[in-house]
């Protein structure tokens, strides 16, 4: 992926008063981290929409403060939505240290077909939807692939352990952690159709009246 920038400008405008912004098509964002000060900053809303969905809260974005020199290395920290619209509110980002290790949840993105869902009928479970990686900000994977055409039988499971990554990216999971597997079909019980069990009841009904009519003969006979 290539590596992820944004303009950001200092801001002026607080409070109540960010509405007027919002509506320019104006992102109000913070940015935070050890050793700074913090800063009220804006962008562009329509950069902003592009740029989050690749970024997660995985990918670093490099902040460029006009007006300022230095690099922002900066890991997107939490992102408001208006509740209605979704519209973009507000944006953290904290700086860090490219030269220290973070930590970050990396997503699993499945590739590939499984013959026993298709030629089986069985159910693909995904139990992890990301892991927990340690890494330098500037070697943090995006997203990890995650091939399932192996699984080609219900007793094949994929694992933690069978992730490939570069020697300078640490995985905090336990390798023994399942990451997907396929699941036979559910097999249903047979309903009876309503006219069988009356059918049958009917009969019992019969058996029981004859057995009683029989009883009763036998009384007479006695």
């Amino acid at each position: 992926m290539d590596a992820l920038t944004l303009t950001a400008i200092p801001r002026t405008v607080t409070g109540k008063k960010v509405k007027a912004l919002r509506r320019d098509g104006v992102v109000p964002i913070h940015m935070f981290g050890r050793g700074i000060e913090s800063q009220s900053l804006q962008a562009e809303a329509r950069v902003l929409g592009v740029l989050l969905p690749q970024a997660g809260t995985n990918v670093p974005i490099t902040i460029d403060v006009d007006g300022a020199d230095g690099d922002n290395v900066c890991f997107v920290r939490q992102v408001q939505r208006h509740p209605v619209s979704e519209a973009l509110l507000h944006v953290d980002f904290q700086r860090v240290d490219i030269t220290q290790k973070v930590t970050a949840e990396v997503p699993l993105l499945i590739e590939g077909a499984s013959p026993a869902v298709l030629e089986m009928d069985g159910t693909l479970l995904q139990t992890l939807a990301s892991i927990s990686v340690e890494a330098l900000p500037m070697s943090m994977p995006a997203s990890f692939t995650v091939d399932i055409s192996g699984l080609d039988d219900f007793d094949k499971t994929i694992r933690v352990a069978s992730l490939e990554t570069d020697d300078d990216v640490t995985i905090l999971n336990d390798g023994d952690e399942m990451i997907a597997t396929v699941v036979p079909p559910r097999v249903e019980e047979e309903e009876v159709p309503v006219e069988e069990e009356l059918e049958g009841e009917v009969d019992e009904d019969a058996e029981e009246g004859a057995e009683e009519g029989e009883a009763e003969a036998s009384a007479a006979e006695e």
